[in-house]
């Protein structure tokens, strides 16, 4: 059958040469790069199990909890596109290990947090630390990896540990809190950075050679210089749309604040695009944001990841609220998820070589939309089985959606733009694991809220709700795919016509 090659180099290419293959240095590198991706995936979700016996412990009431999670989502959303610029101006190498030991510090803070103030605080400084290690660690991966056999499998190996990350600390943080005690789940985050901080510095080679000086040391008086209100409006606006967003997650979109803070974030995100369009040099150039791979690259993932995200939110309440089930075989059943997680990674460079990258792209969303809709065959009774099954599936178009949206988006730029580029793929995984669970929940909430009202019992007013934001679900995505091929497909024909459709 015919496939597409307009974003893959390698869909009809010959197999990898001895060049393309990696190194064993390559391949620890890789490994190092990887490890520290898991790590900051895995502090996303260890710590939600443990909520109620942190705030037993540090006396924290309910509704202060959400802080816990907020706290590290603000700065590690925020500051992603600021740092991956940092990245390209003054050297990625150097803010990566920067990031990682604040990391690692930070973590060992909130370890041994006394109060409330002194917890928060070391969550809100791991997410700044996690806002320079994401957007400079997948640059360093695509800058040492090239284009081709070698970037696909490492972006395969990178989102595959970044998924299982998420799936790990879900199940690792119910089980070291009920053994260990919920410091336990900081404890081995502050570990696991000492023992990638141990590796790096030997492995890492600073991918920008005017990073800081110039030969023999001299200064290089025309480096770019960083865009000031640029970075100021981006990153307002981000750091406003994240807390609004996580916010109304706990509280509704009702709150003052809430209302206040996103129509704030909206006119900041204005302002910088404003910003951007004078700035002689600016901390996102609109013309990258104009290519196609680059915006429906981008568009594709905050789809997949805010999508995907929402459908782990609302499986597990319907396992929980309306099956009973218990954490752990709650747990047990994203654990099988991870499984087809790895899986997935380890195959979507294969795929990606066999279809092309848009076909993988848009095939894969649409695998990820269908069985989202298949969850809508769950019942009150039963329906654990097809949770299972539809997760599972799903998450395979899942993985390779992320490997070929993040080759999509970094393809064919120069090394000096890949800090951006990799900002922006980064910016849109975390915009979107912050955004879809927030709105699909609040819309669900609404629906069993009513129906409650009306006199209906508990579980189906509830499995209702659930029912309602998963079909929404796979619309936003089957939607989003659908443009994403007409976007793509119009480069494509484009680029046909230019080269006597080669």
């Amino acid at each position: 059958m015919p496939t597409d090659t307009s974003l893959s180099p390698t869909a009809t290419a010959a197999p990898p040469t001895a060049d393309e293959r990696m190194t064993a240095r390559a391949k620890l590198t890789l490994l190092t790069l990887c490890a520290a991706q898991f790590i900051v995936a895995l502090d996303f979700s260890i710590l939600n199990v443990a909520l109620p016996a942190l705030g037993d412990d540090l006396g924290m009431g309910q509704a202060d909890l959400q802080w816990a999670v907020t706290a590290f989502a603000l700065p590690s959303g925020g500051f992603l596109l600021l740092s991956g610029r940092l990245g390209d101006l003054y050297g990625r190498r150097r803010l990566f290990l920067a990031g990682l030991s604040l990391f690692t510090v930070a973590s060992v803070l909130a370890t041994l947090a006394w109060d409330p103030a002194s917890f928060l605080a070391g969550r809100a400084l791991q997410g700044l630390g996690a806002a320079a290690i994401v957007p400079t660690g997948m640059a360093l991966l695509t800058t040492t990896f090239p284009e081709g056999p070698q970037r696909e499998r490492a972006l395969g190996i990178s989102s595959t540990l970044l998924s299982l990350g998420f799936t790990v600390g879900m199940v690792l943080g119910g089980v070291m809190t009920d053994g260990l005690g919920w410091r336990s789940t900081m404890g081995l985050l502050g570990v696991a950075g000492v023992g990638v901080l141990l590796l790096a510095p030997g492995l890492l080679t600073e991918s920008l050679p005017h990073s800081l000086k110039g030969m023999g040391g001299a200064p290089i008086p025309d480096r770019p210089r960083l865009d000031l209100p640029g970075a100021v409006t981006v990153t307002g606006g981000l750091l406003s749309l994240i807390y609004a967003l996580s916010t109304a997650a706990q509280r509704g979109f009702g709150g003052a604040d809430v209302l206040v803070t996103l129509i704030a974030g909206l006119a900041l995100l204005v302002a910088f695009v404003l910003v951007e369009s004078r700035a002689a040099e600016p901390l996102v150039s609109l013309p990258m944001l104009r290519r196609k791979t680059v915006a429906f690259g981008n568009l594709a993932g905050l789809a997949t990841f805010s999508m995907m995200s929402t459908v782990v939110f609302l499986l597990t309440l319907y396992l929980q609220e309306v099956l009973g089930l218990s954490a752990f075989r709650t747990g047990l059943i994203f654990g099988v998820e991870g499984v087809f997680a790895v899986v997935a990674g380890m195959t979507a460079s294969r795929v990606i070589a066999r279809f092309g990258t848009r076909t993988t792209l848009v095939g894969s969303m649409l695998v990820q939309a269908v069985c989202t809709a298949m969850l809508l065959g769950v019942g009150e009774e039963s329906g654990a089985w097809l949770a299972l099954v539809g997760v599972s599936l799903g998450v395979v178009g899942h993985l390779w959606a992320i490997v070929a949206y993040g080759v999509t988006a970094t393809s064919g730029l120069a090394d000096r733009e890949q800090g951006l580029a990799t900002g922006l793929v980064t910016s849109s995984q975390q915009v979107g694991i912050t955004i879809g669970i927030p709105l699909l929940s609040a819309l669900a909430s609404a629906r069993t809220a009513a129906l409650r009202s009306d006199g209906e019992g508990f579980a189906p007013a509830t499995l209702s709700g659930i029912k309602l934001g998963l079909g929404v679900d796979a619309a936003v995505v089957a939607a989003v795919a659908v443009l994403v091929a007409v976007g793509l497909r119009r480069r494509t024909g484009t680029k046909s016509a230019a080269t006597g459709g080669r």
